[in-house]
């Protein structure tokens, strides 16, 4: 399985980027698809999430600010970033979780950062 995220980039703070994660397989494989990032020298963290039923999460720190979607007939995930922060520069990841484990599968990556 391989996800592909793009779309990230540079912007000025209250700007907006849309990522996109592209999947090998179809998006119906997986329990739920997510969007993580990593600041440096933090730990990963949770952004995101959508599930197969389609019920969404979104850490408190990004609520209201982005919207989690997806195209299943398209294989991909989306994270519309609006108002962005210098806060919120990282390298943002796109995952999928396992149905049968529950455990979160991490792809590629993409460089965010927002400058002020």
């Amino acid at each position: 399985v391989q996800l592909q995220a793009y779309g990230g980039g540079l912007v000025q703070a209250g700007g907006s980027l849309r990522l996109s994660c592209a999947t090998s397989v179809s998006i119906f494989n997986f329990n739920a698809m997510g969007w993580f990032r990593q600041a440096p020298g933090d730990q990963r963290e949770l952004v995101a999430t959508i599930t197969r039923g389609n019920n969404i999460n979104y850490a408190d720190s990004v609520k209201g600010r982005f919207t989690i979607s997806k195209d299943n007939a398209k294989r991909t995930v989306y994270l519309q970033m609006n108002s962005l922060k210098p806060e919120d520069t990282g390298f943002y990841y796109c995952a999928s979780r396992s149905i049968s484990s529950g455990n979160w599968r991490w792809g590629q990556g993409t460089q965010v950062t927002v400058s002020s």
